[in-house]
Order: C-alpha cells, then sequence, then structure tokens
C-alpha cells in the first residue's frame, strides 16, 4: 500500500520508496543480546518497514544504524552450525573442481566469519583471506590459522587488497550482500577486486521463496536488501558483473548461489537455469510492483496462529521452552509480542550467548544441557531452516514426551 509519511530512497537507484512490502513494526537489533546488567537499561527499537522500489524492484529496509555498531561485534559464529559447516565444506569440494583452483589460485571470502568456509581452502593448500567486520569472529578465525583481516568492505578496501595481495581468482560472499547498507560500493569493490578472468559466488535468501514460505521472521535490520534473482541480477549488471549461473539451494529457507564474472570475460556459456528462472520469475510478478503484493496479509495470519498455539498451551498448564536464538527468532518474538509468560526460556549450543537475554523480549538464554533438567513439555524451534538437524540433536527429549514446534511458514508439531 502507499506510503506517504516518509519516504526514502531506494540503496540501488536513488528513486523514492512509495510503497509498503510489510512493516512490521518497530523491532531491536537482533543480534543485540543483553547482559543481565543491561536489563535495567532503555534498549532501542527500529522500524522493521520493509519497502519497494517503484523503478528496481529491489525490497529493501532503511538504514537506521551505522554498520559499525551492528558488526562491530557480533553474536553470530558459522562453525556452531554443523550443516552449515558440510554446506560449506561441498561448495568448496565443488568450486575447486570447476574452476581448477590450485596453490597459485587466491580465494577472498567477504564476511568470512569465524573460517567456516575459507578452512576448507586452507587444508587444500589454496591460498585465502577472509574479510570479516567483526572483530570478536575474525578473531576466532585467526585462532584457527585462517588469514582474515578486520574491515568493511567496499571499494577502498578493494583496491588496498588488490594492491598488496592481487586480485582474486574466486571472491565468495555468503550471506553479506543483502547485509550491506551501500550496495552499489560493495559490489563495486567486488569488481575491482576480481581478477580479469575470475568469479564471484554469492549466496542470498531468495526472495520468492521468502514469500512463497512466509519467511517474514527473516527481515531484520541487519538485512538491508531482500533479492529476487531479478534484482539480483540488476545490481550486478551495473557494476559489470554478468551472471552466467545460479543454483537453488535449501540452506536459510531457499537460497539461490550466483556465478558472475566481468561483463565481457569469456568463459562458460550462460547457463540455461539463468534464463529459466528469470522466465520463471517474471511468470509471477515478480517484473512488477503487483507481483509482490498480498505478503503481509499472510504475515498477519501466522501471527495470529502461533500466539493461539503458545496461548492455548500455557492456559493447559504446559510449559514451554525454545531452542535456539538467532536472529529471525527475535523477530518473530518481537513482532508477535512473546515474552517470557509465553516461553519461559531459550537454549542455544554458542557459549557466547549463555547467561545473556534476548534483545526486546528479554527471554533468558541457557546452554542446551537446561532442557534435560527442567524437561518442558513443549520446545519451540526458532532456526525453523535448520529443524530437521536440530530435531535429531532434541531426539531425547522424546522420552518425557516433548512436543517439537516449528513456527514458519505456519505453526505445526513435528
Amino acid at each position: 500500500m502507499p506510503d506517504s509519511t516518509y519516504v526514502p530512497r531506494c540503496r540501488h537507484c536513488a528513486a523514492p520508496l512509495h510503497v509498503t512490502f510489510v512493516d512490521l513494526g518497530m523491532s531491536p537489533l537482533c543480534e543485540s543480546y543483553l547482559s543481565a546488567d543491561q536489563l535495567g537499561a532503555m534498549e532501542p527499537f527500529y522500524p522493521l518497514h520493509v519497502r519497494i522500489c517503484g523503478q528496481c524492484l529491489l525490497v529493501q529496509l532503511g538504514e537506521f544504524v551505522a554498520p559499525e555498531a551492528i558488526f562491530g561485534e557480533y553474536a553470530y559464529f558459522s562453525s556452531y552450525s554443523d550443516s552449515w559447516v558440510e554446506h560449506a565444506r561441498r561448495y568448496v569440494e565443488a568450486v575447486v573442481e570447476r574452476l581448477s583452483l590450485d596453490r597459485e589460485s587466491f580465494v577472498v571470502e567477504l564476511a568470512s566469519n569465524d573460517g567456516y568456509l575459507l578452512q576448507h581452502f586452507t587444508v587444500r593448500g589454496i591460498p585465502s583471506l577472509g574479510v570479516e567486520p567483526a572483530r570478536n569472529v575474525a578473531e576466532a578465525a585467526i585462532a584457527k590459522g585462517i588469514d582474515t583481516v578486520t574491515a568493511f568492505f567496499g571499494v577502498g578496501v578493494a583496491r588496498t587488497l588488490a594492491d598488496d595481495r592481487g586480485n582474486a581468482d574466486l571472491i565468495v560472499a555468503n550471506n553479506v550482500v543483502a547485509h550491506v547498507p551501500d550496495l552499489n560500493d560493495f559490489l563495486a569493490g567486488v569488481a575491482v577486486l576480481l581478477a580479469p578472468d575470475g568469479v564471484f559466488t554469492a549466496e542470498f535468501p531468495h526472495l520468492q521463496r521468502l514469500v512463497e514460505g512466509n519467511q517474514f521472521d527473516t527481515i531484520y535490520h541487519e538485512h538491508f536488501s531482500y533479492f529476487s534473482f531479478l534484482t539480483a541480477t540488476t545490481v550486478l549488471k551495473a557494476q559489470g558483473l554478468e551472471v552466467f549461473d545460479v543454483e537453488e539451494l535449501a540452506s536459510h529457507g531457499g537460497s539461490l548461489r550466483v556465478f558472475a564474472r566481468h561483463s565481457g570475460a569469456g568463459g562458460e556459456a550462460v547457463s540455461d537455469r539463468v534464463r529459466e528462472l528469470e522466465a520463471r520469475e517474471r511468470a509471477l510478478g515478480y517484473d512488477t510492483l503487483e507481483g509482490h503484493a498480498g505478503f503481509a496479509a499472510r504475515v498477519h495470519e501466522t501471527k495470529w496462529e502461533l500466539l493461539e498455539c503458545l496461548i492455548s498451551r500455557r492456559r493447559e498448564g504446559r510449559r514451554i521452552a525454545a531452542y535456539g536464538a538467532p536472529g529471525k527468532g527475535n523477530t518473530l518474538l518481537n513482532y508477535c509480542g512473546i515474552r517470557d509468560d509465553l516461553i519461559a526460556y531459550t537454549v542455544d549450543r554458542n557459549p557466547y550467548k549463555h547467561g545473556r537475554y534476548l534483545p526486546g523480549t528479554r527471554i533468558p538464554i541457557h546452554e542446551p544441557a537446561e532442557l534435560e533438567r527442567d524437561r518442558p513439555d513443549s520446545i519451540l524451534i526458532l532456526p525453523w531452516n535448520l529443524s530437521k538437524e536440530i530435531a535429531k540433536q532434541l531426539e531425547h527429549t522424546r522420552a518425557w514426551g516433548a512436543e517439537l514446534l516449528v513456527p514458519i511458514p505456519s505453526v505445526r508439531a513435528l
């Protein structure tokens, strides 16, 4: 619906953003976990109002907080997800063979986190470098022996790295393109750092899957942009980068992995998968504003269903806990207004989060062993994209009859 009270501009093409995609109200930064001594302090909330550009059709959030405030110290460590580390290993195995990478090659990963992916290049003796903005996460990678620099990537950093280290044969950007407010500067930096015949691969949640799967909880302040394949190719093309292949992945509820190179660089023929996905998105209406409508109504329905489920169980005297403390869970809980009267606590494998509290909701975070001690009747799995992996980890809770619940696309028992 049109929104005329505040008109920001598109981060890609600078057109005014008049159209709302979905408005999730006000929410705190989803990775700003609280310590006990912060519970008495004011906690800032910011709008989660997603708009769509009428010109380039990029779905996006405004920038309310500087990236340094979000990513200077970060609570997400990729290595705590076994399935994600395995996902990275399979990618490295495939891309090394596809691009014939060897000890003479140079690989750069942007937002390399704790070395979850680059470690697989390192064991093969392939020179690699991580660029990670969060100091605490970068230190974890360095402790593993992963060459890592702490920086926010853009044209300036790209020029310095190209001068000091040379151009990269492969640049990897997994779940980071959506996280950068200055999208054009980031992708222009990729073009600067990429070797003339180099390849850039990027993974990001697919807007089509977000909409079809009702995955509104993947919207949070750290995610500035939400890409259809059509908009992804548009923003890359603007920086002289041509998409020549695409893979559809199951990760994060449905993601795309695009393969791009300098326009006119030659090499592999453009894959049929590129043309097929473009045609599918056009058939679904993702090349029009009208094709993006209707999402907000489904989000409201999911909120009501989840609240009805939790409230009915609490009225029956059932004790409810949660599993995981992911960013998406914080969007879900804050949008739905869920506090510790409904969910007593959550548990997480990441020791960094133990003893802290979820932002906004103030729900306490414990180690996973708390489930065995407390034996709750129901467990809500917040990182639903890893529900199969987590259900296996929680198999022991079936012994006392625990019910495992997943909230997205609508609440259901596993």
